[in-house]
């Protein structure tokens, strides 16, 4: 018993491949009497032949990488896709920067470490990017001896 043609006919209908379509073993006989296209549409309805449905992705790995994420694991420098500012943009790196060297030169001055006079020209120099790190800061200013008393 052939069935080729009878299961191209059903791909066409349900608008699938020939592998996607189904015939219920219980129904050979009525597949193969089976003629017309209207003949085979009343299998469909009636539940003889139908469309097996594509099998989802499996996301069992994928369950098991977002618990290792939380934990912080599989985020180095391999697993990243894109350049270092797609992960951190440029101004939000210059805004943490910027706000980090401001928050160390408050500090400074409410420990009063720095005068008043010596805050505004650093805050100056910070918001025109003299300064890379607070720690560049801290030796700017140690080596000009801007700080009042022991400095650390």
């Amino acid at each position: 018993m052939n069935l080729r043609g009878k299961k191209r006919l059903a791909a066409s209908l349900l608008k699938v491949g020939t592998s996607k379509i189904w015939i219920d073993p219980e129904g050979l006989e009525d597949v193969e009497t089976a003629i017309t296209r209207s003949d085979v549409r009343r299998l469909i309805e009636e539940g003889i032949i139908k469309r097996i449905e594509p099998h989802e992705q499996s996301h069992g790995r994928r369950r098991v990488q977002i618990v290792k994420k939380r934990k912080g694991l599989g985020s180095g420098p391999a697993s990243r896709q894109g350049s270092q500012t797609s992960i951190v943009g440029r101004k939000d790196r210059w805004m943490l920067r910027v706000r980090g060297q401001r928050r160390r030169l408050r500090a400074l001055r409410e420990r009063r470490m720095i005068s008043t006079s010596t805050y505004r020209k650093l805050y100056g120099m910070v918001k025109g990017g003299a300064f890379h790190t607070q720690a560049e800061l801290d030796r700017y200013i140690r080596a000009r001896g801007l700080g009042r008393r022991a400095f650390g």
